[in-house]
């Protein structure tokens, strides 16, 4: 039978929707937030609005800035690539504003940790772009990129081993998986070579088949250490890790084994791909020349000179160790920043709420910028 709906009931449907707004328009829900991650090749940004417990991107920028354009030889930024960079975070400033971003987060990597001459760049950036860069530690690096990357764990594993190839440096982050879809951190490395540095090293343009291997040893020393300590050979030979790569260097070689006549972040974002397969690809690569490398739609110029270093690194992984199958992340650092922003607005509308219960005390304002 139908029932006709009470004009009363449907006023307290439209109370209590209410309220559940008002209360849901605090914590997280009261910002939007900005997150920048500046590295050796690039500067990206995200920015975001909550979206349940994750979030939903409404604007983003990136672009290839090359701000550690030769500090392996000279240890200094230079003045060509700090202009580049400055622009990229003018942009990325005002994309912020227009969207009314109230907390960003805005982190510098391996470059700024080698120049000698990075304070200086922070400060002009302060000044001209209105952000403040923090350069954060290799461990902080490594632990954002893996919280970035939660989504895509499969915890029917026991582990996970997730990396992150940078311009300056390669991060290993070991992770254990537990119920309920927590991890744990249980070991991590930064390995002092990335696709700029290796490049810088043994050559991008034209690089021999000696200069390829030479690479993947310099890189497989740093992965022996590490293997050492935890044992995942062990674990990976029993079926039972995951290894899950983010990088522009695992999302290019994901858009030339699918043949994409240009890069879909839909397609490769969460993508399953056979280990031998991407070796393959590499291999492939490595061999060919640079004009070879240009005419590839998802390399193109801009990395043309950078995507050998970064097959080598991917090699000198599966070497030791031999996972059957890889899954590509287009994420990591960015939204590692956004998601503890996230939690931190919580923790401080939790903490000011039991304040406010106890003693009547107004919360202090909260700050523009984390650090």
């Amino acid at each position: 039978m139908a029932t006709t709906d009470n004009p009363r009931r449907r006023s307290g449907r439209r109370k209590r929707y209410r309220s559940r707004n008002r209360q849901g328009n605090r914590g997280r829900w009261s910002h939007i937030y900005g997150a920048i991650d500046l590295g050796t090749n690039n500067c990206r940004l995200l920015v975001a609005k909550p979206n349940g417990s994750s979030f939903r991107v409404i604007d983003s920028f990136s672009r290839i800035v090359r701000l550690g354009e030769g500090v392996s030889i000279t240890g200094v930024l230079s003045e060509e690539a700090i202009e580049r960079t400055v622009e990229a975070l003018k942009i990325c400033a005002d994309k912020m504003q227009r969207c009314g971003v109230t907390r960003m987060r805005c982190v510098a990597t391996e470059v700024c940790r080698k120049a000698s001459n990075s304070e200086a760049f922070l400060e002009r950036v302060r000044d001209e772009c209105g952000i403040d860069l923090v350069i954060i530690t290799t461990g902080e690096e490594a632990a954002l990129a893996a919280d970035g990357c939660t989504p895509l764990l499969d915890y029917r594993n026991q582990n996970a081993l997730v990396f992150d190839i940078g311009g300056g440096s390669t991060e290993l982050v070991w992770l254990g998986l537990g119920q309920r879809k927590k991890s744990e951190v249980l070991g991590w490395t930064s390995i002092p070579y990335g696709v700029v540095t290796l490049t810088e090293r043994h050559g991008g343009m034209v690089v021999s088949e000696t200069a390829y291997m030479n690479m993947i040893a310099d890189v497989g020393h740093h992965i022996d250490a590490f293997e050492e300590e935890h044992g995942i050979a062990d674990n990976i030979r029993e079926g039972r890790v995951q290894m899950l790569g983010t990088s522009g260097t695992v999302t290019t070689l994901a858009g030339v084994h699918f043949g994409l006549p240009r890069y879909s972040r839909q397609r490769v974002d969460g993508a399953w791909l056979n280990a031998r397969s991407i070796i393959g690809v590499c291999q492939r690569l490595a061999r060919s020349d640079y004009e070879a490398r240009v005419a590839e739609p998802c390399i193109g110029e801009e990395r043309a000179d950078l995507v050998v270093s970064g097959c080598a690194i991917v090699e000198a992984m599966h070497t030791r160790w031999p996972v059957k199958k890889l899954r590509v992340a287009d994420r990591g650092l960015r939204e590692g920043l956004l998601l503890g922003m996230m939690r931190r607005a919580d923790e401080e509308f939790c903490a000011a709420k039991k304040v406010t219960n106890g003693s009547g005390a107004p919360s202090a304002p909260e700050p523009k910028a984390e650090q």
